[in-house]
């Protein structure tokens, strides 16, 4: 009989009937009779309880049902008579696919986030994280619909690459070249002719400069995949490996791009709760209190959208009026996560659409305005969050953009294929990045960015 996933028998409540289900113990109870077996099997936030009577299993095989360990189990579905369920299964066979010793390290008490961290194989059977990654895979899933319904053309941007978009520097090298012996030019420099790709290259920061060249031949675009940034962070906001979602689309002006961003986010957040409501209520009981009433907040305010420069006025105010920040507020500054949560926390107590910084804190393909000093960007700011997306108009204007590529003393080896596109048919288009992952932070509650993707790759871990 092909096994009943656990969300199938519940979601059906159809009693009186001969079931097979499959997974993993959670918790285990014995009465003197009767022992109470919590199964899972990941399809839900909840367990299925299965009654087991003591004197009709062999004493041998009940000593193995332990926590972790994987059953087969075939029996009546009946309606429970006990709280905490609404159906149980009455095991009449019971198969052990897989013991569990006696150190797995999952048992029936608290476990800090830092350890869970160091069993991140198994911290997926936890409770907590089985509703995190399936709500990691919904909003994975709403993501392509949203674009793929209006027309959008999922494209693949390379994660080798020898451009930094970002001109941070902060980049992963890639290379085929024996460390412990580098080949060398006649003038000491390593010799890159001789590595694979026959210059240097590195793991990508972001596809968006790939993804404008397919704007302007697709129309509208989006990319969706795993970006790098040695950076040397330790904050719970940081990875160094993260996923990347990036739309880019061709006549679209800085409005229209925060009409998109807008819609998107919306989108996502309303289809979490409209399909991952089960693992958001445990979330909401477990986690944080407030989490589905803030979803919900979000999806029905229209967001603020404010120049920066007024940001600065309003947080100007606030230090005046004795509000302390831990990093100075002044015109020019790249504010920080404290300045944008005061904003949409407490000044507006709504998500916010900051526009038209000062270009000199902002990247070089930006469209600058006609004031010379600020460039139409745009960050959308969320509370607890802080940016959780990023994006501009581009500049469109060669001559624009190749001087500020000149200004910033950007390698023109790096940059010609990209000013290729404002020489041939250029036009207006604009696009915007979000960190998948800041995403699920948000979702989800969760405090830490490591805990909301499956393998956390941060300073000094790359372990599993």
């Amino acid at each position: 009989m092909r096994p009943k996933r656990i969300i199938e028998i519940i979601k059906d409540g159809q009693t009186n009937t001969i079931v097979t289900v499959k997974g993993w113990v959670r918790t285990r109870r014995d009465s003197k009779q009767v022992s109470f077996v919590a199964l899972n099997d990941g399809s839900a936030v909840g367990n299925l309880q299965i009654v087991v009577d003591n004197d009709k299993v062999d004493e041998a095989l009940m000593k193995r049902i332990t926590t972790g360990a994987c059953l087969s189990v075939s029996g009546l579905l009946v309606a429970s008579q006990g709280k905490g369920q609404s159906v149980e299964v009455q095991a009449q066979n019971i198969e052990i696919l897989g013991d569990a010793d006696a150190t797995y390290p999952l048992q029936k008490k608290g476990h800090t986030w830092e350890f869970l961290r160091e069993v991140a194989h198994l911290r997926p059977r936890a409770t907590t994280f089985g509703a995190v990654f399936r709500i990691r895979n919904q909003m994975a899933y709403a993501v392509h619909k949203f674009f793929h319904d209006k027309g959008f053309v999922y494209f693949h941007t390379p994660l080798i690459t020898s451009s930094d978009c970002e001109g941070a520097g902060q980049m992963f090298q890639v290379t085929t070249l024996d460390l412990n012996n580098l080949p060398r030019t006649d003038e000491g420099k390593i010799d890159y002719s001789q590595d694979f790709f026959g210059s240097p290259t590195s793991l990508t920061v972001s596809g968006q400069l790939e993804g404008e060249l397919a704007a302007t031949a697709l129309g509208a675009i989006y990319t969706f995949g795993p970006t790098f940034r040695a950076e040397n962070s330790n904050t719970p906001r940081h990875l160094a490996e993260f996923w990347m979602i990036e739309p880019e689309m061709a006549f679209y002006d800085i409005v229209d791009n925060m009409d998109l961003a807008e819609e998107f986010i919306k989108f996502c957040v309303q289809w979490a709760l409209d399909n991952c409501l089960e693992d958001l209520e445990f979330l909401n009981k477990m986690i944080d209190k407030e989490l589905i009433e803030r979803l919900k907040f979000v999806t029905s305010h229209d967001f603020v959208r404010l120049p920066y420069t007024e940001g600065i006025k309003i947080l100007e105010d606030a230090v005046a009026k004795g509000h302390k920040f831990e990093f100075p507020v002044f015109w020019g500054a790249d504010l920080a996560s404290e300045h944008e949560r005061y904003l949409v926390e407490e000044h507006f107590k709504k998500p916010v659409i900051l526009t038209d910084y000062p270009k000199e804190i902002k990247a070089f393909y930006m469209k600058q305005n006609e004031d010379g000093k600020t460039v139409r960007a745009m960050d959308v700011l969320f509370p607890r969050i802080g940016e959780i997306i990023g994006g501009s108009e581009r500049e469109s204007d060669y001559n624009k953009l190749l001087a500020r590529i000149e200004e910033l003393n950007i390698p023109m080896k790096d940059m010609w294929w990209y000013l290729d596109t404002r020489k041939y048919g250029t036009c207006p288009h604009s696009g915007f990045g979000l960190g998948f992952e800041r995403l699920i932070l948000f979702v989800t509650g969760m405090a830490n960015i490591r805990d909301v993707i499956p393998f956390p790759r941060t300073p000094g871990h790359a372990e599993f």
